[in-house]
């Protein structure tokens, strides 16, 4: 356990190495990291706790924590040493922590950080004298260099057959005899619910310094009890004022009083000429000005990176994916058995590991931009903005990210220790227009958007439109995130404090783990749920078939235009080869469009026509908003194939001729235009604001550690993607006419 920032996660992962296991605690959204360590014959199980200032729990997942300690939790085993890790940098802030650890009846190793830094700024500290101070074994180690580990394991061995380490003296007297009644009270009464007197000991302290309501639920009491001892720690804290002990003052004022006794002499601190490189490049990095424009290029790059870096993998991963199926497709006769390998498996395979680039190259970064002390100060930058939509920060990275893809955007949110801002900036991750908006943006745009031109052709239409999708998301976001934040997820807005890490070389070893594993990660728990909705999705497209007498018409028109083929390439004839070879390609469409409107999908868009009618759609329309749900992209290519054009229509002759399908479609009963200029940007809004990526949600899902909150997700999206999509065609229809 540690601050943040104090090289806590570098010093997990150096000890553990490859062998980590990432989960939530059940019920709440803190991160549950475990690893292995091997040491002298023995194998340990090593538990990493999120980053906190203090153990006085404010909320379920900060009590998760004391939980842990105490040994509380069913799912993790109660501890039997407590490393606990502190910055040489920032010591005196850090102790703070450590002094509340040693209350918890547990041996305690100080694993003392950062050294070097220290040393630069000229503040040395000497670990033995520090030790001698404390009562507890102090070891230095710079995990990067994997300096001091086993100093530090073999702390830890001697540390687990000692006894805990006591502290004499930090209240005053009057408030450790309130403590001890209280608690020598309640420890008769609470029975098999707490372990042991520390835990009773801790948590009456903790509750009388608070007044915590998660403390009052750990103590296990009943509701008339919980009224009676709430009295008599009111009662406790008045006679503590009258002592001059006001709480929760008096916490703090004796913590830096025990931590100045034990760090005088032992922490030397040079004389410095002038101001430190630190506080130098401070105030240029977290300048309004050029603070500013350093984090726009550095976003820029995140953003190009996840954006653009990773076209090629992906397009690797997607020529893979292809020749797989290809392979499959030359190796199998046509039938359900080839479709649900191809389309189904193989595809559903592809439909999760094409994220993997974008994910690993987003980590990649954040974890480069965290380890070398600049993503503090990039949310410090983004404060003054964020906390207009009640959130700090911290948020702005993860929605930044967001515009590249949703999903290394809600997995970047990991960043936010305050629960209610990571949940809030998680349910609007995916309003912003992710990349797989793209293709449907272009595909309308350049079918029913005007060409014109504006301020001497500087500005142009079918740009402004563009632009005004991505402000669509944007806007909503932010009035999304203000009702959030007044009901569901009320509080106040959070007070941005954050202790500025040091700067230093970020360990490339640690990059390249933290990309793997938050990979693997993906992999095995969202891409799962993805993987099982795509072979869902190509049930419900493939079946049932169309029957030998409705197909015999469309395949006697396929194998006459086959027929056309041979004969041309026998006689020579490119041109008319070319033709006959279109016309094959026609055909096959045409049967696949046949197939697809016969398929549950196309019953379902039927049932649907009168729910999106007022939206300007019919069931094709519909059934490929539908198909579109494992992910948004998807609606091209099903369009393709309802308006037999086929699948192939991402650029090129394919886009053409799937842009002249949907300009010549046509409503049946009328015979008007299916698509106009209102339900092009009807379509746009709708996906601009909806939840069409199952993928998305399986990542909200994983980590939130609940449905609850994916289901949230999607069901307030879809709801402002219909009446978005609503009020654009009626609004516009009625300035059309």
């Amino acid at each position: 356990m540690g601050n943040p920032n104090t090289g806590k996660s570098t010093l997990f992962g150096a000890l553990s190495g490859v062998a980590q296991r990432v989960g939530n605690y059940p019920g709440v959204t803190v991160e549950k990291r475990t690893g292995e360590v091997a040491h002298d014959g023995r194998r340990w199980s090593l538990v990493d706790l999120p980053g906190t200032y203090s153990l006085a729990p404010r909320s379920p997942d900060e009590m998760v924590t004391v939980d842990v300690l105490l040994g509380r939790r069913a799912d993790v085993p109660p501890p039997d040493v407590i490393i606990c890790v502190a910055s040489a940098v920032n010591l005196d802030r850090n102790l703070y922590l450590v002094s509340q650890a040693m209350e918890m009846g547990r041996p305690v190793v100080l694993a003392l950080t950062m050294n070097d830094l220290a040393e630069a700024e000229g503040t040395k500290v000497d670990a033995q004298a520090l030790s001698r101070r404390l009562g507890i074994p102090v070891v230095a180690v710079q995990a990067q260099r994997r300096v001091g580990l086993d100093a530090l394991k073999d702390a830890v061995e001697r540390a687990g057959v000692s006894d805990p380490p006591t502290i004499d003296g930090l209240f005053p007297e009057p408030f450790q005899c309130e403590i001890d009644r209280l608690a020598a009270d309640l420890d008769g009464r609470l029975g098999a619910n707490l372990t042991g007197a520390h835990s009773t000991r801790y948590l009456v302290e903790r509750l009388v310094l608070d007044a915590g309501s998660y403390v009052e639920e750990a103590l296990g009491l009943p509701e008339a009890e919980r009224q009676e001892l709430r009295g008599r720690v009111q009662e406790v804290r008045d006679r503590l004022a009258e002592a001059g002990c006001r709480t929760p003052e008096v916490e703090t004022t004796s913590r830096y009083a025990w931590i100045a006794d034990a760090t005088e002499g032992v922490v030397v601190h040079g004389v410095e000429a002038g101001p430190r490189v630190a506080d130098r490049l401070d105030s240029v990095l977290t300048h309004w000005f050029w603070g500013s424009l350093i984090l726009i290029a550095v976003l820029l790059l995140t953003f190009s990176a996840v954006f653009a870096w990773a076209t090629i993998p992906m397009d690797w991963i997607d020529a893979g994916i292809g020749a797989v199926g290809a392979a499959i497709e030359g190796a199998m006769p046509e039938g359900p058995i080839r479709s649900l390998l191809v389309d189904g498996i193989v595809g559903g395979i592809g439909a999760v590991v094409i994220f993997l680039p974008q994910i690993m190259i987003l980590i990649g970064i954040l974890a480069v931009l965290e380890e070398c002390g600049y993503l503090s100060r990039a949310a410090y930058l983004m404060d003054r903005i964020m906390v207009h939509v009640g959130l700090s920060g911290k948020s702005f990275i993860p929605l930044l990210s967001s515009f590249a893809c949703a999903i290394p955007g809600v997995m970047a949110t990991r960043v936010i220790e305050n629960r209610r801002d990571r949940l809030t900036t998680i349910l609007i991750a995916p309003l912003m227009s992710c990349s797989a908006r793209l293709p449907v943006y272009v595909l309308m745009i350049g079918a029913f958007i005007p060409k014109r031109a504006y301020l001497g052709g500087w500005v142009q239409l079918q740009g402004l439109t563009m632009v005004g999708m991505y402000l669509v998301g944007v806007v909503v976001a932010a009035a999304v995130a203000l009702i959030l934040k007044r009901t569901f997820l009320r509080g106040a807005t959070p007070i941005f404090l954050m202790e500025m890490p040091a700067y230093q070389w970020p360990s490339p070893v640690v990059v390249v783990k933290r990309m793997l594993e938050r990979g693997w990660d993906f992999l095995y728990n969202a891409g799962t749920i993805i993987f099982a909705v795509s072979i869902v999705m190509w049930g419900l497209l493939y079946y049932p078939r169309l029957s030998d007498a409705d197909l015999a018409p469309m395949l006697a028109v396929k194998e006459q235009a086959g027929r056309e083929l041979d004969a041309a390439r026998s006689a020579g004839d490119e041109a008319q080869a070319a033709d006959a070879e279109e016309a094959v390609q026609a055909a096959d469409d045409h049967i696949a469009g046949a197939q697809q409107r016969q398929s549950l999908l196309g019953r379902m868009g039927r049932v649907i026509e009168p729910v999106v009618r007022p939206l300007g759609w019919d069931w094709r329309i519909g059934s490929a908003a539908i198909a579109s749900f494992p992910a948004r992209e998807v609606v091209v290519a099903t369009l393709g194939v309802i308006f037999d054009v086929g699948e192939d229509v991402a650029e090129g002759e394919g886009e053409q001729r799937l842009t002249q399908a949907l300009q010549a479609a046509t409503w049946p009963d009328s015979g008007k235009p299916l698509f106009t200029i209102p339900v092009a940007l009807s379509i746009m809004v709708f996906f601009a604001l909806c939840a069409q990526c199952v993928s998305t949600l399986a990542v909200v899902w994983r980590e939130t550690g609940s449905w609850i909150w994916p289901a949230l997700s999607f069901s307030y999206m879809t709801i402002l993607a219909y009446i978005g999509a609503f009020l654009t065609y009626q609004v516009g229809t009625w300035l059309g006419s």
